[in-house]
């Protein structure tokens, strides 16, 4: 069965195909540098930090000092890990088998 997000719609799905279009890591660098603020790049990098860490079984005072994240985005992040889209999973899943 095929997931169908509750925010899926044409220009979301033209944006993902960009994504996915990308090959190299330069080319993620342009585009996001293009898309998104450098605040928004680095709160994304942050939160898969976050959500890294907290699959290693990290405190939230370790990970808050080393990622300078908020409590309140590390409690996120873990309710997005236990009851989320399971995307985090995916994404670390894959990256940790590079």
């Amino acid at each position: 069965m095929e997931y169908r997000s509750k925010f899926q719609d044409e220009l979301v799905d033209q944006l993902f195909k960009a994504i996915l279009s990308l090959e190299t890591m330069g080319e993620c660098y342009r585009f996001f540098e293009d898309i998104c603020t450098v605040n928004e790049i680095k709160s994304l990098a942050q939160r898969l930090e976050v959500a890294r860490m907290l699959r290693e079984k990290k405190t939230y005072n370790e990970i808050a000092e080393k990622t300078k994240a908020s409590t309140a985005t590390i409690s996120r992040v873990n309710r997005f890990l236990l009851y989320g889209a399971d995307g985090y999973n995916i994404v670390l899943d894959k990256l940790s088998k590079e």
